[in-house]
């Protein structure tokens, strides 16, 4: 699962691959309580272990993928 987190005044945005067994769920969960308190830090554990802090009062938005059943592969007739 791939989380973007855009930042307040920077054309850069963050990308970070959460390892295959993240739960979706617990993860927005995370994400919502850190935005929710005023100068918290908002931290995610990349696939290789390493950890990532975002000050929220930073955050600009942030993206969640779908889960994996949701992503279409292929060409497909509508």
């Amino acid at each position: 699962m791939d989380v973007r987190i855009g930042i307040v005044q920077s054309m850069k945005e963050l990308d970070i691959e959460l390892p295959d067994d993240a739960e979706r769920d617990k993860v927005l969960a995370d994400i919502e309580a850190a935005l929710a308190e005023d100068g918290t830090i908002l931290w995610l554990t990349d696939r290789k272990g390493r950890q990532v802090g975002v000050p929220v009062g930073k955050v600009a938005y942030v993206e969640v993928d779908p889960p994996n059943s949701d992503r279409r592969v292929g060409f497909g007739i509508s």
